[in-house]
């Protein structure tokens, strides 16, 4: 059992204790991390003289060493090490000797860990914005392409006024930009270096945390070394913006998969996105979306559970903490995994126009321009109302809609109403009307379609 302590214990540890207490078998994905952060740290401590030349450059030699052969498969982290850095450290002092034993010099497992958490965490913010920018630019191809498809906005799940696919489409555009602000900023909060905060109060040596901090890519040194290593705020907010975008997958999942339904055939998913029944041949099933949603919870655990780890823990680092990675890392890939394949579905979904226009047809979403018809033609608002409901439920008995009915029926419900309502309710016009910031006029969307593209260029 590999462990950078011991000193002062007289007994081995109890096997079971070891295990439990043991976190190599999650922590190792950090080993890219704990690399660069021990180079920085030994390139700095030689910098300030604490470290001669010759034993920099032989421990970076021995740790560059090290990843290669992880990576190539020749050299393997097994569960004899507790955890990643001991399973660095003990590889680097059998390779380069007594120098690998001062690696550690002016520093505690404590801000280590401290530091590849937020290395590894920074990394997959990146990723993550990536993937969002991803599945940004294939929505606001998707908008330019179908700003004169028209089909029924709802409210409750009932139609209620017709709008086009490319302004539903632009209110997930919207969801995923305030996420993808979200990465931006956690990365700008985030971005400052616990590396020298030692186990909590710093450290003898004449440490140089600022540049050790900008070896790293930071923005400087945290302040506070009892913070420095008991803070996780940056991923419990990664996590938070995590659980919004998945949240916000799962509402189009939904979408998708009622779209996708008999009932409503708005849209065909693509065979590469579908599974069938092992039972009835005829299934087509929208399992992505689906495993998305189902996929939500996870996340959502994810988060719960590193706030009731860190509501109780007093200054400064317990072990606790060491709780903070498996279901994180959990939630990080599952997170990726969904807007990757979400996305790959998106690019691939067949939208039915001519289904989506009757469905706006036949649910009177053009009753509220019905009412406004009659309002411009001097028509109080409150009498307008009350005349068009009476019209729907002529409608509904004689199974038309507003469109099918000739003028003389029109009339036995209203006087006012003349041959040029059949222009003024037509989906065209009940759409491109609409034309303030924000509505689904054709105008206002190719405004807010240049406005998303000059944000994604930026």
């Amino acid at each position: 059992m590999a462990q950078l302590w011991g000193g002062r214990f007289t007994k081995a540890t109890d096997d079971l204790v070891y295990h439990f207490n043991a976190s190599i078998s999650f922590d190792q994905r950090f080993l890219d991390q704990d690399i660069e952060g021990s180079i920085a740290h030994v390139v700095m401590l030689e910098k300030q003289h604490i470290l001669t030349e010759s034993e920099k450059d032989a421990i970076v030699k021995g740790l560059t060493g090290i990843r290669d052969d992880v990576h190539n498969g020749s050299l393997q982290i097994t569960d004899e090490y507790e955890d990643v850095h001991s399973f660095v450290e003990a590889n680097l002092i059998e390779r380069i000797g007594d120098a690998g034993k001062k690696l550690h010099t002016g520093r505690s497992r404590n801000d280590q860990v401290a530091l590849d958490m937020k290395l590894y965490t920074r990394d997959r913010v990146e990723l993550t914005e990536e993937k969002l920018r991803d599945i940004l630019t294939t929505l606001l191809s998707m908008m330019e392409e179908h700003l004169e498809t028209y089909m029924p906005g709802f409210t409750h799940l009932q139609k209620a006024q017709p709008i086009t696919l490319a302004h539903h489409l632009g209110a997930y555009f919207e969801m995923f930009k305030r996420d993808l602000l979200r990465m931006r900023d956690i990365y700008k909060r985030m971005n400052y270096c616990p590396l020298g905060a030692g186990a909590l109060a710093g450290t003898t040596y004449p440490l140089d945390r600022v540049y050790t901090a900008s070896l790293l890519g930071f923005e400087g040194p945290t302040l506070n070394s009892m913070d420095s290593v008991s803070d996780r705020d940056y991923l419990i907010e990664f996590l938070n913006a995590l659980s919004l975008i998945m949240m916000h997958l799962s509402r189009f999942s939904e979408e998708i998969i009622i779209w996708n339904s008999n009932e409503y055939r708005f849209v065909e998913i693509d065979d590469a996105f579908s599974t069938g029944s092992s039972i009835m041949p005829q299934k087509k099933n929208p399992d992505i979306a689906e495993l998305v949603r189902g996929k939500t919870g996870r996340v959502y655990g994810a988060l719960m559970a590193l706030l009731t780890t860190m509501k109780g823990i007093p200054l400064a680092y317990n072990k606790d903490m060491q709780e903070d990675k498996e279901m994180a890392f959990d939630a990080m890939d599952t997170v990726a995994d969904c807007l990757t394949l979400f996305t790959g579905m998106l690019r691939t979904m067949r939208f039915r126009k001519d289904v989506m226009e009757k469905s706006a047809m036949n649910g009177f979403t053009n009753a509220t321009d019905a009412a406004d018809y009659l309002v411009k033609k001097g028509v109080p608002f409150r009498d307008a109302h009350g005349i068009i409901g009476r019209l729907v439920l002529a409608c509904i008995e004689k199974n038309k809609s507003i469109d099918e009915m000739d003028i003389s029926e029109l009339q036995e419900i209203s006087e006012v109403f003349d041959a040029d309502v059949y222009d003024a309710i037509s989906l065209k016009t009940c759409v491109e009307k609409r034309l303030t910031i924000g509505a689904p006029g054709k105008k206002a969307m190719q405004h807010a379609i240049e406005e998303n593209r000059k944000f994604l260029e930026a």
